[in-house]
């Protein structure tokens, strides 16, 4: 009798393990069927505001349309690395806009979560906590941290996605436009459609205060369609790419020995009126890592 309790418990181990392993593959698929050739809408609306100013304006409703390369740079069984590229202007001589990465991790315990000012806290979560999940960490066009969360990629219905909700510091088409509040709390929900994927948010945009609550200033939906179309359609990006990686390779990698630190991120917002982004794209291809991590430690606080 033991014995054949032994053996059923045995197979229980077994079948729980070959599910999580079937789920993982699942989840692996999902991630990497983002990447690709993509004729891109960006639509984003502001849906409720509670300031108390009168004179209150909302920002503008925005759609924008761009063709995006998605560019697996690196794949293991545990982390899969996503660059996203722009092709803007003239079809004939487009150019190449170097646009976010997205970085997925298995089971990963070690993230930075924006607090506000350039301010990313160092945060290790229990193992427990992070089972079966992904974390998604998006990184801003010089490489540098912007938000990351930590969830589990659901298949159920026919749908796959993938949704968790974190902050961020202000999306470009706002920094420059507005300073009424600091933070954006983003609920991401990114999901695998008929030809395609969606990047559906519901954000809240928050004034933040040391020593205070937060407040909610508004809320905006944003909704992102990205339809597969034929990878010739990128080629421009696909070849700027292949002129390129060699330099953001060693970007990430000194990236990479900062987060290995596991302390705080703290970034300058300007040096001699320049954002860290504009000094990065002014690197040469031949630019050596330790030229690179020379830059990087003049915007480290």
């Amino acid at each position: 009798m033991k014995s054949i309790l032994v053996s059923i418990f045995t197979l229980c181990i077994i079948t729980v393990s070959n599910a999580q392993q079937n789920k993982k593959e699942k989840d692996i698929e999902a991630i990497k069927t983002m990447s690709g050739c993509y004729e891109v809408a960006f639509n984003f609306i502001e849906t409720f505001n509670y300031s108390k100013d009168p004179s209150y304006l909302p920002s503008k409703e925005k759609h924008d349309n761009a063709l995006e390369w998605v560019e697996i740079i690196h794949s293991k069984k545990n982390e899969i690395q996503l660059q996203h590229l722009l092709i803007v202007g003239n079809p004939n001589k487009p150019h190449i806009v170097k646009h976010w990465r997205q970085d997925w991790l298995y089971e990963n315990q070690d993230l930075y979560f924006y607090q506000k000012d350039n301010h990313w806290k160092y945060t290790q979560l229990p193992s427990s906590q992070v089972k079966g999940q992904w974390t998604q960490k998006v990184y801003q066009v010089d490489d540098s941290p912007r938000y990351e969360g930590s969830a589990t990629w659901v298949h159920i219905d026919g749908k796959s996605y993938w949704e968790n909700t974190t902050a961020a510091p202000l999306p470009r088409r706002e920094h420059t436009k507005r300073n009424d509040y600091n933070i954006t709390l983003r609920k991401n929900r990114q999901e695998l459609v008929k030809g395609g994927w969606i990047h559906d948010q519901y954000n809240y945009k928050i004034i933040r205060k040391d020593g205070s609550s937060d407040v909610v200033l508004a809320e905006e939906k944003g909704y992102n369609t990205y339809k597969k179309v034929a990878n010739e359609k990128c080629f421009a990006a696909q070849n700027w790419w292949n002129d390129n990686q060699g330099l953001w390779k060693k970007v990430r990698g000194q990236w990479t020995k900062i987060f290995k630190n596991k302390e705080d991120i703290i970034l300058r917002k300007e040096i001699d009126n320049k954002a860290l982004h504009s000094r990065v794209f002014e690197l040469k291809n031949t630019a050596s890592s330790k030229d690179i991590s020379s830059l990087l430690e003049q915007y480290l606080k």
